[in-house]
């Protein structure tokens, strides 16, 4: 076995995970900071629920997704930490924009600053992670990394409650994207660039070829979506965060206006949930994965499935609920195994691919999965709650959740064909167990 094989992370990997982690919890804390402030942003701007729709959905996604794919290529070719450090400076300068804004097309604009800015924290940090810690040690940084996300849902409904009531919505933003500026410099100061690769297992690629050999933007996105496994872990991922962005979306308003829930009751009850629950289900995944799939790759793919699968019977429990604290003891289930996916498809095409594609291959792994998740989820479901309305006028939403079902059943589905696919290439190659 290569001494990669069984390096263990040191001090400053571990320093270089928390910082990292701490701009992904920015990252998503100033995402759900809009949702939470929308009554006194419609209050103070008179904009109205259309308008703070597209400005924190089709906006905002369209310049994250695709912004994503020319930042990927460039901290492939360039310095990561310098392109991280620079995304977090301009996504919290155009935080702090937002909180300044008098109009709506300015707010418009500095969302679109947000997207840009963003578009440049996952993809180097993925990158980044790989080259500070060894196959076999991925899968629990990633999952550590990956809980960004559930930690900034989670102190958005606590900040932004706390902040709309004591102050006003625009110091939240300027404090947020103050914050967000000084760890900008804190990452350039002490975060240094590993070198690329230093720690695979691929005696076959010369490091002195590593350092020098840039990955083709247009030939990196033909080696993607020419692979297999790359595509159909994507797409897989994507029938996943259907589920999951059109539940985040809808989740909130179902609690309240189908289960009986107030807002100070989400604050406390409902961000603990997610905090808690997206946290562990990240974690656990990804210790899952660095223990199976050295056993075998088709363990990328069957840590997904199998946590779906046993979420299907809890969201169906949640949905149907009478009252909202069974609601809330269902919902545990799926907040706990709807996130069993992110790790393992991320670390899978981290390892996939050449060390100096990473950003951009990450890059276009997120592209896919929010495309569809991000851009497709939450409409999908507002679109059938609507049409439902006449016949359910009381549980249209209700109704509209159930029809999720069938795609956790499509996820499950792909994942498994997934690892059967992963299961031939291994046997194929002779590297099968």
């Amino acid at each position: 076995m290569s001494t990669a094989a069984i390096a263990r992370p040191d001090a400053r990997a571990w320093f270089v995970l928390g910082m990292l982690c701490f701009v992904y919890v920015l990252n998503f804390l100033d995402r759900q900071l809009l949702s939470i402030l929308a009554k006194p942003i419609q209050d103070d701007l008179g904009v109205t629920d259309g308008q703070l729709g597209r400005i924190g959905g089709l906006y905002f996604a369209l310049f994250y997704c695709l912004i994503s794919i020319p930042v990927g290529w460039l901290a492939d070719r360039t310095n990561r930490v310098r392109v991280l450090s620079f995304a977090c400076a301009l996504w919290s300068a155009a935080t702090v924009a937002c909180g300044l804004s008098s109009t709506y097309p300015q707010l418009v604009a500095a969302r679109m600053a947000v997207g840009v800015g963003e578009a440049g924290g996952v993809p180097p940090s993925y990158a980044i992670i790989s080259d500070y810690f060894a196959p076999g040690t991925r899968g629990t940084a990633l999952g550590l990394f990956n809980l960004g996300p559930p930690l900034g849902q989670a102190l958005g409904v606590a900040f932004g409650a706390s902040i709309a009531a004591a102050y006003s919505w625009r110091s939240a933003f300027v404090v947020l994207g103050a914050v967000g500026v000084v760890t900008a410099i804190a990452v350039y100061l002490f975060v240094r660039e590993p070198e690329r690769g230093r720690l695979d297992f691929k005696p076959s690629v010369m490091q002195s070829s590593v350092a020098v050999e840039k990955a083709g933007f247009y030939e990196t996105i033909r080696m993607f979506f020419s692979r297999p496994v790359l595509v159909m872990v994507a797409l897989a991922s994507g029938a996943t965060q259907f589920v999951t962005y059109a539940s985040l979306n809808f989740t909130t308003l179902f609690l309240m206006r189908e289960k009986g829930m107030t807002l100070n009751e989400i604050a406390v009850y409902y961000a603990l949930l997610i905090g808690v629950g997206i946290s562990a289900g990240m974690y656990a995944s990804g210790r899952l994965i660095d223990k199976f799939a050295p056993r075998g790759k088709q363990a990328y793919a069957m840590v997904p499935a199998v946590g779906l699968a046993l979420a299907i019977p809890f969201f169906i429990g949640f949905v149907w609920a009478p009252t909202w604290p069974v609601a809330l003891l269902f919902l545990i289930g799926p907040t706990f195994f709807n996130y069993f996916y992110l790790s393992p498809a991320v670390a899978l095409v981290q390892e996939e691919v050449k060390p100096q594609e990473r950003v951009l291959s990450g890059a276009l792994l997120l592209l896919v999965m929010n495309l569809i998740g991000l851009g497709l989820g939450p409409t999908y479901l507002g679109a059938v709650s609507d049409l439902l309305r006449e016949s359910y006028p009381n549980h249209s939403l209700q109704i509209a959740f159930y029809t999720l079902v069938p795609f956790y059943v499509l996820a499950v589905v792909m994942f498994l064909g997934l690892a059967r696919k992963l299961k031939h290439e291994a046997i194929a190659t002779g590297n099968n167990p």
